[in-house]
């Protein structure tokens, strides 16, 4: 699957890079040629950027395993994992770090929640027989982890507050309900594909749970200002990652854990694991990076704004579409392409609330799978590409729906 997307990326950049140069854009040359070098410096960028912490989380993991920790945070999530995925054992360390991983997301704790994903992906491919292919438990969470809800997004608040919002926070609500869909839609799919059965009580037991969860926190959320949000956001997240470490630390040492020698053996996979990166990350960003200098994304947009005016609908979401159209590709270029359509159209405006929705909705496709899977080997990614665009489709579906909803 990886390597027809490779190619069509590589074909559709030659097509529109012809194009161009018919219309006498020469400068296309250049930019293609700089971002095939750029993409090569920022993928060890990167890598080496996650060393650090990826290093800090494996020692902090291996220490928390060793003092029952994790195991705590298994038994929050393990009923409703093993019925997603039947083919993980009872009681294996992966439901462990899944559970932190999903938690650390939904609570968008960044740099938390990419090193756990990715010690959940090494412990999954543990257990996996043919290593360089995707298991299904490892593409329902890297699935759950392109589209998992994340309560307070913060930084999208942050950049509708720098570029003048009247109500920075306004955009928290249709955010939720469009990552909500996102979420639902990529769990639907995977569950169809791979034959699993989301009608049983345990399931729908952990939906209401979660659902009811979420509409406490959106009704006392909705009581706050966009400050007083961002405080709370900030608190909470820094509380509980000391906490986090903290007690994986004492317990650790109370339980007569060889703490330090630990700490360093699981700090030495985190090393290995960012270096082995490199070439994945680097096959993507090639292609991406390519892909965008072309001008492909441009043709792709305007085909887009005239099929829907040959049809007379509302076309106003188009000039919303580039943040939706680059974040599956890259999360930096999606944000300028936000920040873009704020400063030409308005913070305020349709389009300005919607690239906002899209771009606190949906999450980095590509990135994400080339990341996870390439830190453990994966080349052949069955159906999980196909499953995770499913999700940002039904997202990008649902944020346009919502703002309509809302706003008119």
């Amino acid at each position: 699957m990886l390597n027809r997307v490779w190619l069509f990326f590589f074909i559709t950049a030659a097509v529109a890079i012809i194009v161009q140069l018919f219309n006498g854009h020469v400068e296309v040359l250049s930019d293609s040629v700089n971002a095939i070098f750029s993409s090569a410096r920022l993928a060890a960028e990167i890598s080496i950027g996650l060393i650090g912490v990826l290093a800090l989380w494996m020692g902090l993991m291996q220490v928390g395993e060793k003092a029952g920790v994790v195991a705590v945070f298994a038994r929050l999530f393990e009923p409703l994992l093993s019925k997603l995925m039947p083919d993980v054992p009872r009681g294996h360390p992966a439901y462990g770090s899944m559970s932190m991983n999903l938690t650390a997301n939904m609570l968008g704790l960044d740099n938390a929640a990419t090193p756990l994903g990715l010690k959940a992906m090494q412990d999954l491919q543990s257990l996996n027989p043919e290593k360089t292919v995707a298991t299904n438990a490892q593409i329902l969470f890297l699935v759950l982890n392109t589209s998992s809800v994340t309560l307070v997004p913060v930084t999208v608040f942050l950049y509708r507050a720098q570029q003048g919002a009247a109500a920075p926070a306004d955009v928290f609500l249709p955010i939720l309900l469009a990552t909500v869909a996102s979420t639902l839609v990529g769990l639907t799919v995977v569950a169809i594909v791979q034959r699993i059965s989301l009608l049983n009580s345990v399931v729908l037991a952990y939906g209401a749970t979660l659902i009811s969860v979420l509409i406490a926190s959106v009704f006392y959320l909705m009581t706050l200002s966009a400050d007083a949000i961002g405080t709370l956001s900030t608190a909470l997240g820094n509380g509980i990652l000391l906490v986090l470490i903290l007690s994986f630390i004492l317990i650790a040492g109370h339980r007569k854990v060889a703490i330090y020698d630990e700490f360093v053996e699981g700090a030495k996979g985190g090393f290995s694991q960012a270096v082995m990166l490199i070439p994945y990350l680097l096959a993507m960003l090639l292609a991406i990076g390519l892909l965008r200098a072309s001008g492909a994304l441009d043709f792709a947009l305007q085909g887009l704004s005239n099929l829907v005016a040959l049809f007379g609908f509302d076309n106003r979401f188009v000039d919303a579409m580039p943040t939706a159209l680059m974040k599956p590709f890259s999360g930096s270029g999606a944000r300028a392409m936000m920040l873009e359509t704020m400063d030409h159209h308005g913070v305020d405006s349709f389009a300005g609330r919607l690239s906002a929705i899209f771009q606190g909705s949906t999450e980095t496709t590509f990135y994400v799978l080339a990341v996870y899977f390439g830190s453990v080997g994966i080349r052949n990614s069955r159906h999980a590409l196909g499953c995770g665009l499913a999700a940002d489709v039904g997202g990008i579906i649902a944020a346009i729906g919502v703002c309509y909803w809302f706003y008119g």
